[in-house]
């Protein structure tokens, strides 16, 4: 069936779109009850609210999806916060043309990464707009942190390590080779870490600064996180996680992996002496297998790369576009 203007005017055609597809893959007890809002549980902690909006082109592709990448992204907000995500909200602005064939898959991937993250979707809104059959998606996230957590892009100290949880530039690489057309073996990381960094908090590693790794890529967050705590980066080019296939594009393309986006990364600070155990904990976990020691905070300002030939130099952030539309 393809989308039309009827599903969105709010009466039969729409509530049928909304039990046939929304309904049945997020049903939980909040939800079920189909109010115009979600009343929740009193939470112990500090609650904590993100909002973000999806709108990747194209929104199937290896590795993901628009629906994935929709829950994946609120969740790490949150889960970079230090919270433990809860509860999901889910906006769906259809395009006329869209099929619901394309559309019930997401809508059935993003129920199962929100299963596997451990939240839930409890509430949500759709539109039909004319179109060519796209579909964007606005989600806003709640979630709980304890107190005494103090995670934040001010708390980078100098003689801290700093940790990537694993390869660089996979989704990049992949939503760039789909547009091109070119066939690249390697999928994209998109993927829930809040479970990774609620083991780190859990074995009561000392987390002073927790980012995502997403658009503009390791060199666009290395220095907003140097300019907001005030210090110098120095990452190490060697020690930079990239597998095989990514390395091999960017050579071809003239790509650099620091300035490329990412769907499930982190960049984490901590002291020196936690880095170890932290690493190991990573390693651990299903989405850290590649995570390394990339760099150290140091006295100083902005950011700089000691290169594979011995040099340093200094590391901006990304200017211009870019690739438009990765999440």
């Amino acid at each position: 069936m393809k989308i039309e203007l009827r599903h969105g005017a709010g009466g039969e055609d729409t509530s049928r779109l909304i039990a046939d597809l929304f309904a049945q893959a997020f049903a939980n007890d909040i939800l079920n009850k189909m109010e115009d809002g979600a009343v929740l549980p009193v939470m112990q902690g500090n609650p904590v609210f993100t909002s973000d909006s999806f709108v990747v082109d194209p929104i199937t592709f290896p590795g993901g999806d628009i629906g994935k990448l929709a829950v994946c992204g609120t969740v790490n907000d949150l889960a970079c916060m230090g919270a433990k995500p809860l509860y999901l909200t889910a906006s769906f602005i259809l395009e006329t043309g869209l099929d619901t064939a394309v559309l019930e898959p997401i809508i059935k991937s993003m129920a199962a990464t929100a299963r596997e993250a451990g939240v839930q979707i409890v509430a949500g809104d759709t539109k039909v707009v004319e179109g060519k059959g796209g579909l964007f998606i606005n989600t806003a996230g709640l979630g709980e942190r304890a107190v005494g957590v103090d995670i934040s892009a001010a708390n980078l100290k100098p003689g801290d390590k700093l940790i990537v949880t694993g390869t660089l530039g996979d989704h990049h690489a992949v939503i760039l080779t789909q547009r091109l057309q070119i066939s690249l073996e390697a999928q994209s990381d998109c993927a829930p870490l809040n479970h990774m960094v609620q083991k780190l908090l859990a074995e009561g590693v000392n987390l002073h600064t927790v980012r995502d790794i997403t658009r503009g890529g390791l060199a666009t967050v290395a220095n907003e996180l140097a300019a907001t705590s005030k210090v110098k980066i120095l990452l190490e080019e060697e020690k930079i996680p990239v597998n095989e296939a990514v390395k091999g594009l960017c050579g071809i393309l003239g790509l650099e992996p620091i300035n490329m986006g990412n769907e499930g990364k982190l960049l984490i600070a901590i002291p020196a002496e936690e880095a170890e155990k932290a690493l190991e904990l990573i390693k651990a976990d299903k989405y850290g297998a590649e995570a390394a020691i990339v760099g150290e905070v140091m006295e100083g300002k902005g950011v700089r790369l000691q290169t594979a030939l011995g040099g340093s130099r200094r590391v901006l952030p990304l200017r211009g576009e870019g690739l438009p539309r990765i999440c």
